[in-house]
């Protein structure tokens, strides 16, 4: 089969490789109809993930058809077509029990990483009854690629460790896909404000689209003070930091109200200053998390009923055979106005 291999910081590589096997009884081959890529693919690229080692099949996010299942899956069958998730979960150690699957013991974000991912023809999917969710007939497969991650992300790490809450005001930093995905699932609770801040005009256009009452360009350095004055001198309750780099993670400790949250999604590769003397007495709370997909049902009844449209996050479309340019115009989002690519295996 046709895969997308890393081979060290910078370099990466379609190979053909062996189709995956069954090892495990509770494993499912998935043959992937689309994927996609995903900014933790670009900083597995600039070498951030340790974990990820060269040879590693990329990609953690997809759809599928059920090729076949070892002896213990009792969920699927061939033929099934299915949601990837990008945690893997055993739904039994003590991680799994407190609903912490990112943690899963013999899982969690493996998929791209520890084992081969799905930007490939095949993947193999361990723990498959409780890591893969059954599409719905006539669902828009396209937008579900985007439950696979980034929607539960935005929300889990963003919206719901952020305590978004009715008539509270939030900022996100960083209209990437997963910061859009934030904005869009942190209006389930009906915030007052939403305060988008990006470099990108284009990107904060989009924001507006999506439902962001303000838009902040924070190139000149003076997005702390316009975040300021947007909210009577105080800052906002919720400080959603989207990008993964020390300016933004200070960024939102500037912004931050006192009694308010900061929630970081961003993927750090180096270190940040946690600002202390400034923060010590503010009641400030700061929340970290890896997602870990469960409200990822939830989501997929959102979507089934059209009450959320992820299908709004997709800029551009590519086969499998086209796959580095693909990452070429992912990794160059800012010229090339992309959010989320998907790669389909077939031409």
């Amino acid at each position: 089969m046709k895969a997308l291999v890393y081979r060290g910081p910078g370099q990466k590589l379609v190979e053909e490789r062996q189709k995956p096997e069954l090892k495990e009884p509770g494993d499912a081959i998935v043959k992937v109809t689309k994927t996609t890529i995903c900014g933790t693919d670009l900083h597995i690229l600039k070498g951030d993930v340790a974990t990820c080692k060269p040879g590693r099949v990329l990609g953690h996010e997809g759809v599928g058809v059920i090729e076949s299942v070892g002896s213990g899956v009792t969920a699927f069958q061939p033929g099934d077509r299915v949601l990837i998730s990008c945690i893997s979960s055993c739904g039994k150690c003590s991680f799994c029990r407190r609903g912490m699957f990112s943690h899963c013991t013999t899982g969690g974000w493996i998929l791209g990483n520890e084992i081969d991912g799905t930007q490939a023809e095949y993947v193999r999917v361990p723990h498959a009854d409780t890591s893969l969710y059954r599409i719905p007939a006539g669902a828009d497969e396209e937008a579900l690629v985007m439950l696979s991650d980034i929607l539960p992300t935005g929300f889990e790490c963003g919206v719901l460790n952020g305590k978004v809450a009715p008539g509270s005001s939030v900022a996100i930093v960083g209209a990437g896909p997963v910061g859009l995905a934030a904005l869009l699932t942190a209006q389930f609770y009906s915030p007052a404000e939403i305060i988008m801040i990006d470099l990108d005009d284009n990107r904060l256009g989009l924001a507006k689209q999506f439902g962001a009452t303000r838009t902040v360009n924070s190139t000149g350095g003076n997005a702390a003070a316009e975040v300021k004055a947007l909210t009577e001198g105080l800052g906002v309750d919720t400080a959603i930091e989207a990008v993964g780099i020390p300016a933004t993670f200070e960024l939102c400790q500037n912004i931050v109200a006192p009694g308010g949250t900061i929630a970081n999604v961003g993927v750090h590769g180096s270190k940040v200053d946690l600002h202390l003397e400034s923060l010590w007495s503010h009641n400030v709370t700061i929340t970290t998390r890896l997602v870990d997909t469960a409200t990822t049902p939830m989501l997929l009844k959102t979507v089934q009923s059209h009450k959320l449209d992820p299908s709004r996050l997709i800029t551009h479309r590519f086969s499998l055979d086209q796959i580095l340019d693909a990452y070429e115009t992912f990794g160059q989002a800012a010229s090339t106005q992309a959010l989320k690519v998907i790669i389909s295996m077939e031409a």
